[in-house]
């Protein structure tokens, strides 16, 4: 698969949510761990899906991939996983619905007559007391779809590019910095840094403001918001509440004044410019702060992780034209936005399963992606999975070129460098009991 420009990114749109403690009544026995390449999920119709073949012996790449995961969720990967295997649409007793394959996932997503994101116990609900009702996030219908028209042009490559640039330049420096000392260089605080001086851009600061935050402050500030969700709580406390908005007053703050100087080269000034009052401005500013951290500093140092291990980084940087498959077969792989939530508001069939109006469905997009086989970048996704990790459907991800230009602008700086002086991973920790499964450090060094 090939992408263009900056298309894809791990940009959700407020739809990354994650179980809190157990599974139950999952009928999966105690410390089964299914294998990353089911050899018996099937489609609704009882065919194979059209997939990658599977030895039943998983890489190194693999094996410190399914490390990550555990390590955020011991028991509830196996969980989902398991059930996924079993059949493609469960009733889980208190939780909902659990729909694990790919077509059925995308059918769901694309129909948002029967299926809404806005519900009472959707995702989007669940950010209306911390952001307001109008941030893109927590909308459905024709209200939703205007917005995202007046918010296309914000995101076009040239848009993009301008926001992440300054963060990649900063970025560029710390790397070369460190490796060229000698040293060893963090790539997950790096991606944490960039990050944070891609919210600085969305904000509307300047790199010389009085009293700016530092890029990392910015980014966990943003992670504060976004590590408030669990799928097993379908709204926040109203504790939780008043963590958000503190935050979201805090991020807010410099926003409001670069909105109110109607600058068209900020963000919120270009806001303002589409005719949005200034809270709605301040909601959109937060809800594209608050989706677009977590999933990006978990995807790309597990991104280099994975073409580290399998020795695909020398082959990326001789031939660039690699570079669009990888990244979209480790976005697959990885999952990193690993369930989305939607109610149903009138009744239907799925995968042969009596759907009633009310109900909660979890779409695990990370069993819908990941049972289509290991990390193989030069095989193609099949049409039913692909891009599934972004949504489908009248949500999906509006934020994916932003987020895309800063994975490609990681993953170029690091190709460049190691054609200059070749680098390793020397040594990773994987992140534990943590919402978004990620490594907590991966340091790089010259070989």
């Amino acid at each position: 698969m090939r992408t263009t420009g900056t298309a894809r990114s791990t940009w959700t749109s407020g739809d990354a949510v994650i179980f809190e403690g157990g599974m139950p009544n999952s009928g999966v026995p105690s410390g089964r761990m299914p294998n990353d390449r089911m050899p018996n999920d099937r489609m609704p119709n009882g065919r194979m899906p059209n997939r990658r073949m599977s030895s039943g012996v998983r890489s190194k790449a693999e094996r410190w991939e399914q490390r990550v995961q555990l390590g955020a969720h011991p028991l509830l990967y196996p969980a989902i996983r398991g059930l996924g295997s079993i059949r493609p649409v469960m009733r889980l007793p208190g939780l909902g619905i659990l729909v694990s394959e790919a077509a059925l996932v995308r059918e769901v997503l694309k129909d948002s007559q029967r299926f809404i994101k806005n519900g009472p116990s959707g995702s989007g609900a669940l950010w209306t007391p911390v952001v307001g009702p109008k941030a893109l996030v927590n909308m459905d219908g024709a209200e939703h779809r205007e917005l995202r028209r007046k918010l296309a042009d914000l995101f076009t490559p040239g848009s993009v590019a301008a926001i992440v640039e300054p963060a990649a330049d900063s970025l560029h420096d710390r790397l070369h910095h460190g490796l060229d000392a000698g040293g060893h260089v963090d790539l997950v605080d790096c991606v944490k840094e960039l990050a944070g001086g891609v919210i600085s851009r969305l904000l509307g600061v300047p790199d010389d403001a009085p009293g700016r935050l530092p890029n990392r402050e910015l980014f966990n500030l943003g992670s504060s918001i976004s590590s408030l969700v669990r799928l097993g709580r379908p709204t926040l406390t109203e504790r939780q509440i008043a963590k958000g908005r503190s935050a979201v007053g805090v991020l807010a703050g410099p926003a409001r004044v670069a909105y109110r100087k109607s600058d068209s080269q900020t963000f919120p000034g270009r806001l303002r410019a589409l005719g949005m009052t200034e809270e709605e401005a301040m909601g959109i500013v937060s809800a594209f702060v608050m989706v677009g951290t977590e999933t990006l500093v978990s995807f790309v140092p597990r991104l280099i992780a994975l073409l580290a291990d399998s020795g695909r980084i020398e082959g990326l940087v001789e031939d660039r034209s690699g570079v669009p498959s990888a990244v979209n077969e480790g976005l697959r792989f990885t999952a990193p936005s690993p369930m989305m939530l939607r109610d149903v508001v009138s009744p239907c069939t799925l995968g042969g399963v009596a759907i009633r109006a009310g109900d909660r469905l979890l779409l695990s997009t990370v069993h819908a992606s990941k049972s289509l086989g290991g990390f193989e970048p030069g095989i193609p996704i099949p049409p039913h999975a692909r891009q599934l990790w972004f949504g489908a459907g009248p949500h999906f991800c509006i934020g994916m070129p932003l987020a895309m230009a800063e994975i490609n602008a990681t993953l170029s700086l690091l190709l460049d460098r190691y054609a200059r002086h070749p680098w390793v991973v020397s040594s990773r920790q994987v992140s534990r009991g943590v919402l978004i499964p990620g490594y907590r450090k991966l340091e790089l060094a010259n070989a």
